[in-house]
């Protein structure tokens, strides 16, 4: 497993954590913004992990397609970037 695996794991599962925690605030009608921090801790957590993510894609399995002499392999590997990124926006 590589180094941004290991991070973003790590942060998935303090998300993991913390959701559960948001979860229980909610059962026990905390305050609001006490909830909404949480949550924006978690949603911190999670776009950090997906940054990691993409970083380890672009360096290793995307930059070696666009090595290889297979134009498929290109445009399939393109074609998920940008999939993933208009998700990401959204």
């Amino acid at each position: 497993m590589s180094k941004k695996h290991e991070r973003a794991l790590i942060n998935f599962k303090k998300a993991s954590t913390l959701l559960q925690k948001i979860i229980k605030m909610t059962e026990e009608r905390n305050y609001c913004i006490d909830i909404m921090q949480q949550n924006l801790a978690a949603i911190g957590l999670l776009k950090s992990a997906h940054q990691m993510l993409m970083e380890n894609h672009l360096n290793s399995c995307f930059k070696n397609a666009i090595a290889s002499k297979n134009e498929k392999l290109k445009q399939e590997m393109t074609d998920e970037i940008l999939k993933v990124t208009k998700l990401s926006n959204k």
